[in-house]
């Protein structure tokens, strides 16, 4: 399958995630798929493993897996160092042990605006229950909904890296973006709006304090 989709013009981080759709967490690591690249790069045709001379490898083995999975299993941020010097292996087979025997890949946290306690879970709840009621018994309730939030807006915010992407061809040439940093100057906009759309745009003047008496007043 690699070779076929390299052969196609496919880029190798594509044919990493179409593998792991397709085979799932048991596919090979994206390191492999570079290495299987780099040989038919260099003219090889077969996709079967070549005998090896010398002696086999000694630090792959089930004590070092077994060793290695109940470190990431006590600590789940431990470093792939620290794991070298408990097994004192060298990183090859380190990475090897981690990613292709045990299939580990570390993975950052998705960061979240705010963590709940079970009081706020339950508070939600019981507010949410309250809420569909009223809309069984009165569904216009939804017109009278009125949200809002506030943000700060730059008074010049540069397109990012995702926005300029573009639909180009394989053989077309790179395009080049500089980086660019958003103003210093910035104020702050408040926004209301209802299930039609936006309902009050304001921007609020340089030194003024966003509070209760404030919002009465722009409300």
């Amino acid at each position: 399958m690699v070779w076929f989709l390299w052969a196609e013009g496919v880029k190798l981080v594509e044919i990493h995630h179409l593998m792991l759709a397709h085979y799932g967490q048991s596919t090979v690591s994206q390191r492999k798929v570079y290495e299987w690249v780099e040989r038919f790069k260099s003219g090889r045709t077969c996709v079967t493993d070549e005998g090896c001379s010398g002696r086999p490898s000694t630090s792959r083995t089930q004590d070092h897996i077994d060793r290695a999975d109940a470190m990431i299993r006590e600590d789940r941020q431990i470093t792939v160092s620290e794991v070298v010097a408990h097994l004192d292996i060298s990183y090859g087979s380190t990475y090897g042990i981690l990613e292709d025997d045990l299939g580990y890949r570390k993975v950052c946290a998705q960061w979240v605006p705010k963590g709940l306690t079970v009081v706020h879970k339950r508070q939600r709840v019981v507010l949410v229950t309250q809420f569909v009621r009223r809309y069984e018994e009165e569904p216009s309730i939804l017109e009278r909904i009125v949200t809002g939030d506030k943000t700060w807006v730059h008074h010049c915010d540069p397109e990012s890296k995702r926005q300029s992407m573009e639909w180009r061809h394989s053989s077309s040439s790179a395009q080049k973006k500089f980086r660019r940093q958003p103003s210093a100057k910035k104020v702050m906009l408040a926004l209301f709006w209802d299930m039609h759309g936006p309902i009050l745009v304001h921007f609020q003047a340089h030194g003024q304090t966003v509070n209760s008496a404030n919002y009465c007043a722009m409300l």
